[in-house]
């Protein structure tokens, strides 16, 4: 009499997981961290405020009622325009540094990596969009402008959030960072709301302001928050005195123009943070 077969040989054969089986398969939870139950509590109130908050016009500042509007060699706006070169020189400077370090993949966190490529990126998308802008300021042309800086934003709130929150929580910042600005800038050019974008830009900085204040998670590579908040204040008090800038200088460089130079200076600490990658064993 033979004998019975084996379980395994009653077994069916196990069916190989095409990539929507394994996009749809099951994975272990994993709890969320107090610091990520905050995250999110704070982009949810962003959110709501966005959506449920009162209408606010576009300020003049956002209009182009710039000071410098000289041109040069048949370039109009020509200081406004040129001071966004530095954004697309710091950017590709920052891609060939993360194209030319060896082995970074073993030594940064897979999310940190995904950022920084995402913020340089952005200064260029930013050098791009805001030279198209200045060029003939209106209102089509500030979504653009605006579209630039999102990509760059997300991809600073997302290194900001893997360094202090978590590497999962990074990603998915940069993602939220980067569909809300898109999608403030498209509001604004279609109803002339300011509010989602304000909330995007001014709610992104403060998040950064409050992640500054806590300590780096384990594995961080020590990304200097505080120079990157330094950048984004005097930036924004050089914006804001455009006009009185302009006069105290006796029409040499206006404060806008300024604002693109400093603004520009907040990838340095990110280019920082590689070396700091590159030296470490």
């Amino acid at each position: 009499m033979p004998p019975p077969p084996s379980a395994a040989v009653l077994r069916p054969p196990a069916r190989r997981r095409g990539p929507l089986g394994r996009l749809l398969r099951r994975r272990p939870r994993v709890a969320w961290t107090a610091r990520e139950r905050v995250l999110a509590s704070v982009f949810a109130a962003l959110f709501l405020a966005a959506l449920l908050g009162p209408s606010l016009p576009t300020p003049p500042l956002a209009l182009g009622a710039f000071a410098d509007t000289r041109p040069w060699h048949g370039l109009a706006n020509a200081m406004d325009v040129l001071s966004n070169l530095p954004f697309a020189l710091l950017g590709l400077w920052g891609l060939q540094r993360l194209r030319r370090l060896d082995g970074f993949d073993e030594r940064v966190p897979g999310h940190t990596l995904d950022c920084t490529w995402l913020f340089f990126a952005g200064l260029i998308a930013t050098a791009v969009g805001s030279g198209f802008y200045h060029l003939a300021p209106d209102t089509l042309r500030l979504a653009a402008d605006r579209a630039g800086m999102a990509v760059a934003f997300a991809g600073l709130i997302g290194l900001a959030v893997c360094e202090r929150v978590s590497q999962r929580a990074g990603w998915a910042a940069a993602w939220t960072m980067l569909a809300g600005g898109l999608l403030g800038a498209a509001v604004h050019a279609e109803t002339g709301n300011v509010l989602p974008w304000a909330l995007v830009q001014f709610g992104g900085m403060g998040l950064v302001l409050g992640l500054a204040a806590l300590r780096p998670v384990p594995g961080a590579l020590g990304l200097r928050l505080g120079g990157v908040i330094g950048c984004y204040a005097l930036a924004k008090a050089a914006e804001l005195g455009d006009h009185a800038i302009y006069a105290l200088s006796h029409e040499v460089v206006s404060g806008h123009t300024l604002k693109h130079l400093i603004a520009a200076g907040a990838a340095l600490p990110v280019l920082q943070m590689l070396a700091s990658a590159r030296r470490t064993p």
